[in-house]
């Protein structure tokens, strides 16, 4: 070995004692085998590798520790381990909930240190035995392996993916030109039993210098195995070609060292550590050029990290860097010492000093020498993350959201008792649940929303609600209503006088010279804070110019002084989270935005308001990003540019199918010979195999789903795991609606950014944040602002939430309604106890137009101030690409819809008696 590097006497006695430690805990009296790659890159000890590695069989490692590869000829050795290792401990599913008095008073005190809205649905998993198992995947041949080359037999190798232990995608050696391939390659994996393992399979044809093709794909479940039993299962991959892929399994318990999990049922959060890397420069009296050393730890946050050695500069850099990982993994740490060109000495240019340390080998909380010489010496330290999560995982509801909803219950109750006549003070219990439900329509939403709320504060019915959500143009309404933190207490004409002067005035004036100043130093004031840039921050920023003479400084959690007090209802405001090449009907994901917090419906994963745009890991901030301003979330929000050609057809209410020909891959489902005296468990998958559909189909789905434009955040939840049984959720199966729902492999975990769209590109509803059980809304009031038919909303909602399983009153429609809606329909399915009762107010233009005011007829030469044009076409004032109305069309639009609104006082008066009754009815029968 090179003389100017090499690892620690010390340091590799300690990694022997840490391995006699590690065997001693080994209850099945087997070592884990595992190689040591800590040992520097030069050609003698490269030649030393190369001689070691002929002693031994052809053995495949990975890069992680977790997951190792041997060939056929240590079958027989592999076989009689196995043999040895039958004796292990049972696994006992109830041990996951025992814990001694003292974790559970540890298990206090770090509750007690989370933030406040850490829910009662999170719980901590940590059982006194390991929970983990070992799989061995042995790849042993296929037959009758298609032909994809044009003058040869395929050139086939198979690949194995299971992220849920390793990072590394392990795969076999290549064999070309062969219809029947044999392999014999065994792997291993060390996996978490509380977590989902699914599996990747996939055969590939290599195609060197191109890229390999795929040629199909297998997703396992590893639920299927039993343990300490051997199954071989062949995969029929053709079944017109015979085509057959043999797999062979075994799965086995192995004891560990106990892992903390978190979870809430859907989502896991595992063990993080940190690993601190220090280089030193030892004492000489000559100066030092400057050295950098080039730190990698693959699958970590941070993944790649330099650090700059430079003695001779006052303000040295930091010698050290940090990286967080997650423990199940085992990562390598590779350190380089990058060398510049010399020229007196060519011969060495070029060269580098490196070594390799498993992580595995370190023990927890000892600083380490790894690595010396006469210039430098380097220490790792390695240590357990002990802060709690920045998230909270749970589908409750927040504290701070609990505390508003006793808040405003005061409001509630006096404004029912005003408007119903009531003669005794409502219980809190008692009090309904109202919340005003508002959609899409750009400047023709926001004005219609300002009508609406008047129309409410003139029935004294404005303090009946407790939620407002919003999407779109909307969320426009509600940023300028919340920025005062009494709004709901003042006359609305005064603003709307405001709102009336932006709404007329000429939008050209947006694109002016120091205006266009203005974003560019915006945009790059968003880029020096650490955000990803996107079209929609500019378009942010336009929509602030339209609508606002100056810039708004305010941020979604300033929200909270209009609330806190609860003297105004808690707005929700709505977005959607896709994925490229997907259509937004085959994957969407509600996100919902509040002034507490910022979290998926689906999940029940959670982040502080403030913090959105940060960088996560594993539920853990990494990196403090400053919350965006309102400007740029309102770009979001309303992403008119974030349609595609398949979500236009949708809308349009074309089929899709003959599209999802080429948009999805051809999947089967491969029938297992399941034991009639197993148990059935519903949490584990079938075996899928997929198909790919070529290149063509590739292109054509590229175009077909590609958006323009889409919003681009950090994506919190990145890193997390999903739990075993997380298809038996409620919660999750309640919003359940994507083709990737049973492959989290591929689900949002695993994506670097949030992807976030309209959601009026799929339904225009700000709804769904409305049903979840844990808001227990009563009565919901949707105010329908949408061009076009204006049932077709409703109808796909209602469409939607039946096949979601989630309840929700039936609306039918007659033909007559149909062709001649009325303002307002009251639909109440007594058979779904669990449904609110829905108000339903179309944009139409009906009695108005004979009425200025709810019994008052209008006079000859007041008819037209009765005629608001109100229909989808594009020659209507209020089509929804107009961004400008004249002073008359503004003042039509808000007398209109604030006159339907009063017009049908006595069916939001009989919603409210109705749901007043209901909860009465609930507590009497409650308190028997």
């Amino acid at each position: 070995m090179n003389p100017s590097v090499f690892i620690c006497q010390d340091f590799q006695i300690k990694i022997n004692q840490y391995e006699n430690e590690e065997m001693k805990r080994n209850s099945h009296g087997t070592e884990i085998p595992y190689r040591t790659e800590c040992q520097v890159e030069t050609p003698s000890d490269k030649e030393n590798t190369r001689r070691d590695e002929c002693n031994r069989t052809e053995s495949h490692f990975c890069d992680e520790a977790s997951l190792w590869a041997e060939t056929q000829s240590d079958k027989e050795n592999i076989g009689n381990v196995e043999h040895d290792r039958r004796e292990s401990h049972p696994f006992d599913q109830a041990s996951l909930q025992a814990e001694t008095p003292s974790d559970k008073e540890n298990a206090g005190n770090v509750e007690r240190n989370r933030r406040e809205s850490h829910s009662s649905d999170q719980v901590s998993l940590q059982g006194p035995v390991a929970l983990f198992s070992l799989l061995s995947v042995r790849i042993i041949r296929m037959t009758n392996l298609r032909e994809t080359d044009l003058l040869s037999q395929s050139d086939c190798y198979v690949s194995l993916r299971l992220p849920s232990s390793s990072f590394v995608t392990a795969r076999t050696k290549t064999i070309s030109n062969c219809r029947n391939p044999v392999w014999n390659e065994t792997f291993f994996f060390r996996i978490q039993n509380m977590a989902k393992n699914i599996l990747e399979i996939t055969v590939y044809d290599e195609d060197s210098p191109f890229s390999d093709e795929e040629l199909c794909s297998i997703t396992f479940d590893t639920a299927n195995l039993q343990f300490e039993e051997r199954v071989c299962k062949h995969f029929e991959l053709n079944k017109e070609k015979n085509e057959l892929l043999e797999v062979e399994f075994y799965l086995e318990h192995i004891s560990d060292m106990p892992e903390n999990l978190i979870s809430n049922g859907v989502l896991l959060s595992r063990e993080l550590c940190c690993l601190k890397v220090e280089v030193n420069h030892r004492e000489r009296k000559k100066k030092r050029k400057k050295q950098t050393f080039a730190c990698t730890l693959r699958g970590s946050y941070e993944d790649a990290q330099n650090i700059l050695m430079d003695s001779s500069s006052r303000n040295a850099p930091p010698n050290h860097a940090t990286f967080h990982y997650a423990k199940y993994c085992n990562p390598k740490l590779e350190v380089q010492l990058l060398k510049k060109r010399s020229i007196c000495c060519p011969s060495n240019s070029g060269k580098t000093l490196s070594f390799t340390l498993p992580l595995c080998q370190v023990p927890l909380g000892e600083r380490i020498e790894v690595a010396n010489d006469k210039a430098y010496e380097v220490f790792v330290t390695t240590e357990n993350c002990q802060k709690s999560p920045d998230m909270r995982l749970g589908f409750d509801l927040c504290p701070e959201e609990k505390d508003f909803i006793c808040k405003r219950k005061k409001y509630v109750a006096a404004a029912l008792k005003n408007v119903l006549r009531l003669e005794g003070e409502l219980q809190d219990n008692e009090v309904p649940v109202v919340a005003l439900m508002t959609t899409a329509g750009g400047v023709r939403s926001m004005t219609a929303m300002y009508g609406s709320l008047l129309g409410l504060q003139k029935l004294n019915l404005l303090n009946c609600i407790s939620y407002i959500t919003g999407l779109s143009g909307t969320t426009w309404t509600m940023i300028n209503l919340f920025r005062d933190p009494y709004w709901s207490h003042k006359n609305l004409e005064g603003m709307i006088m405001d709102v009336r002067k932006q709404v007329m005035k000429n939008k050209l004036c947006c694109f002016s010279v120091d205006n266009l100043k203005y974003y560019e130093k915006e945009i790059w004031n968003r880029h020096d804070e650490g955000h990803k840039l996107t079209f929609a921050d500019l378009w942010g920023l336009i929509l602030e110019s339209m609508f606002h003479d100056k810039p708004d400084p305010h941020k979604l959690s300033d929200q909270r002084q209009a609330i806190n007090l609860g003297q105004n209802p808690l707005p929700i405001y709505l977005a959607l989270n896709v994925k490229k090449r997907y259509s937004t009907l085959d994957f969407k994901e509600w996100v919902e935005f509040t002034p507490y917090e910022v979290g998926f419906l689906k999940y029940g994963a959670f982040i502080n308001a403030e913090d959105f745009g940060s960088e996560f890991y594993m539920g853990h901030m990494m990196k403090k990003i400053p919350e965006s301003r309102l400007c740029f979330m309102q770009g979001m929000w309303s992403n008119i540019y974030s349609q595609n050609l398949l979500d236009a057809l949708y809308l349009a209410e074309h089929s899709e199918d003959f599209w999802h020909r080429w948009t999805r891959p051809r999947m089967y489902e491969i029938e297992e010979d399941i034991p009639p005296w197993l148990p059935k468990r519903p949490y584990v998958q079938p075996t899928r195999l997929f198909i790919p559909n070529g290149s063509v189909s590739d292109v054509i789905r590229d175009v077909i789903t590609m958006r323009p434009v889409v919003a681009s955040y950090s994506n919190f939840i990145k890193g997390l795991q999903f739990n075993d049984k997380y298809l038996e959720n409620n919660n999750f199966s309640m919003w359940k609606d994507t083709v990737l729902d049973c492959n989290p492999n591929h689900l949002t975990e695993s994506e670097e950014y949030l992807e976030l769209v309209d959601t009026a590109f799929f339904i225009n509803t700000s709804c769904p944040p409305l049903l979840r059980p844990e808001r227990q809304v009563d009565i919901i009031i949707h105010l329908n602002y949408s061009g076009g038919a204006q049932e077709l909303p409703l109808d796909l909602s209602t469409r939607y939430y039946h096949h979601q399983g989630i309840p929700f009153p039936k609306t039918v429609l007659t033909e007559e309604d149909r062709k001649h809606l009325k303002e307002c329909y009251l639909f109440d399915d007594a058979e779904s106890p669990k449904a609110p009762i829905l108000l339903y107010f179309p944009l139409v233009c009906d009695s108005f137009q004979k009425y200025k005011a709810p019994g008052v007829e209008r006079s000859p030469n007041e008819m037209d101030d009765g005629y608001a044009d109100v229909t989808s076409t594009i020659f209507s004032p209020y089509a929804t690409g107009i961004l400008q109305y004249s002073e008359e069309d503004f003042n039509k639009l808000i007398n209109l819809t604030s006159y339907n609104i009063l017009n049908n006082e006595h069916m939001i008066l009989q919603a409210l008696r109705t749901a007043v009754e209901r909860k009465k009815q609930q507590n009497f029968h409650s308190s028997f």
